[in-house]
């Protein structure tokens, strides 16, 4: 037995002892919460009485399980299957990148700047697990919700998401990459653009957590040393051609990079363009603007 007894205060006690060293006190509380919620079907208020709560040999035998993936280093959200996204629930799993809280801050930018619009027409360019267009739609269900991604595999975890969400969004697979990517849609009929493009250079590599470079698809977050700007610049050509006049872009962005990428904007003829900090005081969000 690798508990003192089969107490969800025991289970605690294995769990905090494992996991210390490798988390945060507030992070190791809320996976610990969450494992056991999620395991027992708890709620909030029921898990705070739950300490002298017995669990059967299976509970005990999944949360062990839980503790020896996270040492190797898998993410959590993969492990549990889901995570938590501007108020809604997504299915999480290595087809996606995990949706982050930085991601959360341009979805409330976007909502912030078109509170008061009605039925725009935007597109999610590399969507991934379908999280921006997903948490748009839901909080303007009259707008038309387009997202794209080079993975097949991703866009099936996006339609997987609005299935169960109760969403519709049009999710396809395409390349941006490829000149013609964006050309099934027609000249100046797009509201808005947003986009988490991969933006991190390989020689960033180094300097990353083992959860992320072990699990997280490379597809998604990595781009070439000589050519970082390379999504931007394509999606900024395209948006000159398919977004109305005065169509807003946002993006997110390499905290490094924000002004190089700015630079870009401004070149390929965007206006009002404004470098945003995120919450951690990072630059890590780009609004512009088509003439």
């Amino acid at each position: 037995m690798f508990v003192q007894n089969n107490s969800i205060r025991a289970a605690k006690a294995y769990m905090q002892d494992r996991l210390h060293e490798q988390f945060s006190s507030s992070e190791l509380r809320q996976i610990i919460r969450e494992s056991i919620c999620v395991r027992l079907n708890l709620s909030p208020s029921e898990y705070l009485l739950s300490d002298d709560q017995l669990l059967s040999e299976s509970d005990l035998l999944f949360l062990r399980s839980i503790v020896k993936r996270l040492m190797n280093n898998e993410p959590f959200q993969y492990i549990i299957g889901s995570t938590q996204f501007c108020d809604l629930e997504l299915k999480t799993d290595n087809r996606g990148l995990i949706p982050r809280p930085e991601t959360e801050e341009l979805v409330h930018w976007v909502l912030m700047c078109s509170k008061a619009a009605q039925g725009l027409k935007v597109l999610d360019v590399c969507t991934g697990s379908g999280c921006i267009a997903l948490a748009l739609k839901h909080a303007q269900p009259s707008w038309d919700l387009v997202g794209l991604d080079i993975s097949s595999k991703a866009i099936d975890l996006a339609d997987e998401n609005a299935k169960a969400l109760g969403l519709q969004v049009d999710f396809r697979v395409g390349d941006v990459l490829e000149g013609n990517s964006l050309d099934q849609f027609d000249d100046e009929s797009i509201d808005c653009i947003v986009s988490n493009p991969p933006y991190i250079p390989e020689s960033d590599r180094e300097q990353m957590e083992k959860n992320v470079l072990l699990y997280e698809p490379d597809l998604a977050l990595f781009v070439t040393n000589q050519d970082p700007l390379v999504f931007y610049r394509s999606i900024g050509v395209s948006a000159m051609k398919i977004l109305k006049p005065k169509g807003m872009v946002f993006f997110e962005i390499h905290e490094d990079l924000g002004g190089k990428t700015r630079e870009l904007m401004h070149e390929l003829g965007f206006v009002n363009i404004e470098l945003r900090k995120d919450l951690q005081g990072k630059n890590r969000m780009l609004k512009l603007q088509k003439p």
